[in-house]
């Protein structure tokens, strides 16, 4: 029974900025879950200017508090609550996602089911409860594809907001990589983990509801009266472009390597270029996309190095690899449903 009991320990992970608005129902809902599973929970604090802190200690006085004195990222925060983790399985989770109750219990069994991999739950948006998706492909280009259907599947990746990993395949693939800051971390590490021949599984059953956008805004489909359109902001484009850039350099096999990098480099430069003129503002251009492709030259011998000490350790084919990508370009699709998007 103790053996057991040591097997089935969970570390749910919060790294939490400004979230006074929605912490307490992020934690209200870990300690809501049902199940056998020992549950501790770790939040760190990056540096807010809210009330988050106060909230945190005066309801909350069973989590383990990590803080610092200046803001460091999700990928640093994140780290830092694994350090001091003692679950065998790690659950990170957004301040502003909270779980169905029976999400730990669903997640532990498919570990049991599976073994060592990555998995998630269907994702539901806060305001309806709708279903934005049930883990991600990914298209050529490093784009996530969001699958609009409950099944239990492997998948490219899956989103940080509610990412299950054992604690073994975290460490084998070296946690996040500080030097991303923010964004695509959760398409890092999927990447690293398939690579290494482990499983990234989207599960159809359970689910967590996500304020999608709250943390660095946009990323969205946003309506108004009777359309649609995508809403981002220029933080996390700037951001996402290039950490998608850094994850196509590392991990793809060397054929579709020396295929798409080029094509990568020119996709951003036409699309910077396109958006800049939509948008009559030439500084889009240098601030995201212009902003992308330098920071690939500029640190091509480190990441030259991260790629060659990753790819020494694949232990899977290219046709393997790309088993769960899909060759129509996401980008494109979503250009012709929903238009240019709105940069904030």
């Amino acid at each position: 029974m103790a053996d057991s009991a040591a097997k089935s320990r969970v570390t749910v992970c919060v790294a939490n900025y400004n979230g006074a608005q929605v912490i307490a129902q992020c934690l209200q809902s870990i300690e809501q879950q049902q199940g056998a599973a020992h549950i501790d929970v770790i939040v760190h604090d990056d540096a807010s200017t809210d009330d988050s802190l106060a909230i945190i200690r005066d309801q909350f006085p069973q989590v383990t508090l990590l803080t610092s004195e200046h803001n460091i990222g999700f990928c640093l925060a994140n780290n830092k609550m694994v350090a001091a983790a003692q679950g065998n399985y790690l659950l990170l989770l957004n301040n502003d996602a909270w779980l169905a109750p029976d999400a730990v219990a669903t997640l532990l069994a498919a570990a049991g089911r599976r073994g060592d991999g990555i998995f998630t739950l269907p994702q539901l948006a806060a305001s309806d409860s709708a279903l934005l998706d049930c883990g991600m492909f990914m298209d050529l280009f490093a784009n996530a594809v969001p699958i609009a259907q409950r099944v239990e599947q492997p998948v490219a990746m899956v989103m940080g907001a509610c990412l299950w990993v054992s604690r073994d395949l975290w460490d084998d693939c070296g946690g996040f990589p500080d030097w991303f800051d923010s964004m695509a971390e959760d398409m890092y590490l999927c990447n690293y983990a398939r690579l290494r021949g482990a499983d990234v599984v989207a599960l159809e059953t359970s689910s967590y509801h996500h304020h999608v956008g709250h943390s660095f805004g946009g990323g969205k489909v946003v309506s108004s009266g009777l359309s649609t359109g995508l809403s981002t902001t220029v933080k996390r484009r700037r951001l996402s472009e290039r950490n998608k850039l850094y994850v196509l350099f590392l991990f793809y096999p060397w054929p579709a390597w020396l295929l798409m990098l080029p094509l990568q480099v020119l996709a951003l430069l036409v699309e910077g270029l396109a958006l800049s003129l939509a948008k009559r503002d030439l500084s889009l251009f240098s601030r995201i996309y212009g902003h992308a492709v330098l920071a690939l030259l500029t640190n091509w011998p480190k990441l030259w190095r991260e790629r060659r000490l990753i790819q020494a350790r694949r232990r899977v084919g290219m046709r393997a690899f790309f088993s769960v990508y899909r060759w129509l370009p996401y980008k494109l699709q979503m250009l012709l449903r929903h238009g240019v998007p709105e940069l904030r």
